[in-house]
């Protein structure tokens, strides 16, 4: 028994399928494959039931899966040990980025770690903001780009990039344009362009209509602000939208705060705590992108901007 079949089970256990799982750890089907089956053969026992469509966990590998991820977050802590000593910044980052993000100080910080560190292997993985969140949790990603109604994440560090209110946006000819703020009963008489589940603004909104007994009508969803703005825009909806994100559409969009959404929304980068050096060094480049000042302090540090 290895490290790297222990790394391939896990793979496998969390994509349930052996061609993604392949396609995660950047080898091919056959090799993980063959690595699993010699893992078993090791264990004296099966650890995926292979009969349905999707790789399902045996008895014997649920009873091993943690015990496999607690020996490779050991012998990640021995290398990250070794690392804290020497100041070495080497290894794989995993980092998740909310869909549709349009971020670009992110990208900055990116670019400019990798120029610094061209020895660290980046990966970047675009999914809604639960399942990143679930994916730093799990240990499968080492940094996430969030979208978030909260600034508090059990578990977790965060650095708030961005906190801000919701806004309608309308097309100048719209009945709300005419309208100096609005209410969420005000939006209730038109169909609604929002984000979708799963998404930081699409939970404030939620939230707020529930507490108000508003229900919206949510006519069109799309991940993209581009997209939200170019639906609105043609008259299919009122947007729902941060105010920073609408902002990028003035020319298109006449856009009112909605006045009984007391929660802001916030754009978050989110770790677990204790992170090697590789997460704080891009920390340090991702403060400096976003124009933050001094190391980040736990929740809550930073000023706001675009939420998604």
């Amino acid at each position: 028994m290895d490290l790297r079949q222990l790394e391939y089970f896990v793979a496998v256990a969390e994509e349930r399928n052996f061609t993604r799982a392949a396609e995660r750890v950047h080898i091919s089907q056959s090799g993980v494959s063959a690595q699993i089956r010699q893992l078993e053969r090791e264990l004296g026992a099966e650890l995926f039931d292979r009969s349905a469509r999707a790789a399902t966990l045996t008895a014997a590998g649920r009873a091993a899966l943690d015990h496999a991820r607690a020996a490779l977050l050991a012998a990640a802590a021995v290398g990250q040990s070794v690392d804290e000593v020497t100041g070495l910044i080497r290894g794989r980052l995993s980092i998740g980025m909310v869909i549709g993000c349009t971020i670009t100080p992110l990208f900055d910080a990116l670019a400019a770690f990798h120029r610094a560190h061209p020895g660290v292997e980046i990966s970047l993985l675009e999914d809604n903001s639960g399942r990143l969140v679930d994916g730093v949790r799990a240990g499968t990603l080492d940094l996430a780009l969030i979208g978030t109604s909260t600034a508090a994440h059990d578990g977790l560090d965060s650095l708030t990039i961005i906190e801000e209110g919701l806004v309608a946006a309308v097309p100048a000819g719209h009945p709300l344009a005419k309208r100096r703020r609005v209410a969420l009963s005000d939006l209730s008489a038109y169909p609604i362009v929002c984000m979708p589940p799963g998404t930081g603004l699409r939970t404030v909104f939620d939230r707020a209509c529930a507490a108000r007994g508003v229900q919206p009508v949510i006519a069109l969803q799309a991940s993209a602000a581009d997209a939200i703005a170019g639906l609105a825009a043609r008259g299919l909806g009122v947007a729902v939208l941060s105010d920073s994100m609408a902002a990028h559409y003035r020319d298109l969009l006449t856009a009112r705060a909605i006045d009984d959404v007391d929660a802001p929304a916030f754009l978050s980068l989110v770790w677990k705590p204790n992170e090697g050096p590789a997460v704080r060094e891009l920390l340090a480049y991702g403060r400096r992108a976003f124009g933050m000042a001094g190391p980040a302090a736990g929740v809550g540090a930073g000023p706001a901007g675009e939420g998604r």
